[in-house]
């Protein structure tokens, strides 16, 4: 999970207007590239796709280049502020996404799922507005994130097993939660995960 630098004070950044990254541009890339392979793309529109690819300087420039190439879910980079909302049912979001610094949040009788470990965080400081009426939300966060509920509860449980660190991010769930229940986890990184970011450290 990342987390851009902070933006001057009083000044919220749209999410489309955050920096991309190398990993992001690289990531874009690869679904061009099986774009190619499999026929969807000329030779000459992956060309000029991936051109396009690495000058993008922003996570929105990059959005607009896989769009007619996938569904929604399996877009390499999810740049969605919308509200998050279930009823009787099961919504997640994952991957690479942008999480806003204010994420409203809606679950009747459903089950939101936000995982967080490959996603970009706008602050450092996020809040899920939370309206939870017989559902359930379920967070999945990288070691050193902190998570508070700090919402109004209403016979709801909470359980929450992070492994926050002194200075890194929070994650806030706000809001009220009646019958509810909010479930936070931090997995332990896969063997690929941790080899890579070894790797990355070494550069």
């Amino acid at each position: 999970m990342d987390v851009p630098h902070r933006p001057a004070p009083g000044k919220v950044t749209n999410v489309r207007d955050l920096r991309a990254s190398d990993a992001d541009r690289e990531r874009v890339a690869a679904v061009l590239g099986e774009a190619l392979a499999d026929g969807r793309l000329t030779i000459e529109e992956h060309s000029e796709r991936t051109s396009r690819v690495y000058a993008a300087r922003t996570l929105g420039e990059l959005t607009g280049l896989t769009g007619d190439l996938s569904p929604e879910e399996a877009q390499p980079i999810l740049v969605d502020d919308r509200p998050v909302s279930v009823f009787f049912g099961r919504t997640r979001r994952d991957g690479r996404w942008v999480v806003p610094v204010k994420l409203p949040l809606l679950a009747l009788f459903g089950t939101v799922e936000l995982d967080l470990r490959e996603a970009v965080l706008q602050r450092r400081h996020i809040v899920l507005d939370s309206l939870v009426l017989g559902g359930r939300i379920r967070l999945l966060v990288p070691e050193g994130v902190r998570v508070d509920v700090t919402g109004r509860t209403i016979l709801s449980t909470r359980d929450l097993r992070a492994r926050p660190a002194a200075e890194g991010p929070t994650i806030e769930v706000g809001g009220t939660l009646i019958f509810g229940s909010v479930r936070a986890r931090a997995p332990k990184p896969s063997l690929r995960s941790r080899v890579r970011n070894r790797l990355g450290r070494g550069r």
